[in-house]
């Protein structure tokens, strides 16, 4: 009986592993249809807005008709080809060949469109406002809206990076996330977060004043309870995680700490797979003072000796809270602490002309080059 079985055994076996290779086969081979098909669209409408950019320049008499040249576009293509011609579409079409003229080159461009045939999307070589697989036609919209190159340039390098969706980029573009991160940040590291996007070394790196937790779609309510504002955050934790940045792994919430039978509970609990070590996280509705400095201090003291290995780096504390007293953190903390920050958190998306206002005293500090005319 066993002889029997042995060779249906097998042959099951046999015909999960063929299944599961198959299937790997075939999702690959549509994820690289995906790639081709959306570098072929990326492709043809950056050649269609250097035709377009070409005709206009090609005399004072050509370039004097702009809008009724792209009317009369739209009305012919849209006649012969269907929807996607809009004058709206062909404008995106110009302003993208002249946001990235060098995205590809001609002779290369041509055979995207001709053969499906795509750049490898992890070479090493690969630059900003180069053609790039993991960036659609859709993300390139969203990206044509950024005016300053060096912002441009990384929200491009932290899709590719970290993958996100058209929605999830538009949604860092909105909350300003480089201009966030430029806080405290010298000219040096606005240039590399423009060059090489978000490189986390040190715990300054991953952490932004303010954070952006419109997502939850709260109302100003001051009877909240610090309670509830968790158990938001952890409803949308994908959300969160996204705010926080690439690196964060969740751990915990309400973590228990007992010393000499007095309990205490740190808020959340992650740790940062990039720097190695846990990130302490205490949520506090009001103002910050003193004592919520000191309690921050004693978390991070507990988790590096009682709960890190020996492997792992230093324990970073971030309180986010409502409204903070700069001057109060820095004399609780000292000018060189590395491990300890407060940073602020809002419900709502800023307005530019807000978060500017807010970060203007760091941005004074700083002075990016002049592009050259």
């Amino acid at each position: 009986m066993d002889e029997k079985k042995h060779p249906i055994q097998t042959e099951a076996t046999l015909d999960t592993d063929l299944m599961a290779r198959i299937r790997d086969i075939w999702e690959a081979s549509r994820q690289q249809a995906i790639r081709s098909v959306n570098s072929a669209h990326v492709c043809a409408n950056w050649l269609i807005g250097k035709q377009i950019v070409e005709a206009e320049q090609g005399g004072e008499q050509r370039a004097t008709y702009g809008k009724a040249l792209l009317k009369s576009l739209s009305q012919q293509l849209t006649d012969e080809y269907g929807s996607g011609f809009s004058v709206s579409a062909l404008q995106y079409m110009r302003a993208f060949f002249l946001a990235y003229p060098t995205l590809m080159e001609i002779q290369h461009a041509a055979r995207v469109i001709s053969v499906g045939v795509t750049t490898p999307a992890q070479e090493s070589d690969w630059q900003p406002g180069k053609l790039h697989t993991g960036l659609s036609w859709t993300h390139y919209r969203i990206l044509l809206k950024i005016e300053r190159q060096e912002a441009r340039q990384f929200y491009e390098i932290e899709t590719i990076r970290n993958g996100w969706s058209a929605r999830q980029l538009e949604r860092q573009i909105s909350s300003l996330l480089f201009d966030r991160l430029l806080k405290s940040r010298d000219k040096e590291g606005v240039m590399q977060l423009a060059n090489q996007g978000l490189l986390a070394t040190r715990p300054l790196d991953v952490i932004k004043d303010p954070y952006v937790l419109e997502f939850l779609d709260l109302p100003e309510a001051p009877q909240w309870q610090e309670s509830q504002l968790e158990q938001a955050l952890l409803s949308q934790l994908q959300d969160f995680l996204l705010e926080l940045g690439s690196g964060f792994a969740f751990v915990g919430r309400q973590v228990r700490l007992t010393l000499d039978g007095d309990h205490f509970y740190l808020d959340m609990v992650f740790y940062h797979v990039k720097l190695k070590c846990y990130v302490v996280i205490d949520l506090k509705l009001g103002k910050l003072n003193h004592a919520d400095l000191g309690q921050m201090q004693l978390y991070v003291n507990y988790y590096d000796h009682d709960i890190a290995n020996a492997d792992d780096n230093p324990t970073i504390g971030l309180i986010l809270c409502s409204e903070k007293n700069d001057a109060v953190v820095r004399y609780v903390l000292g000018d060189h602490n590395q491990q300890i920050f407060a940073s602020r958190y809002q419900l709502h998306l800023p307005t530019e002309e807000q978060l500017q206002q807010e970060l203007q005293r760091e941005l004074d500090k700083l002075t990016l080059p002049k592009p050259d005319a």
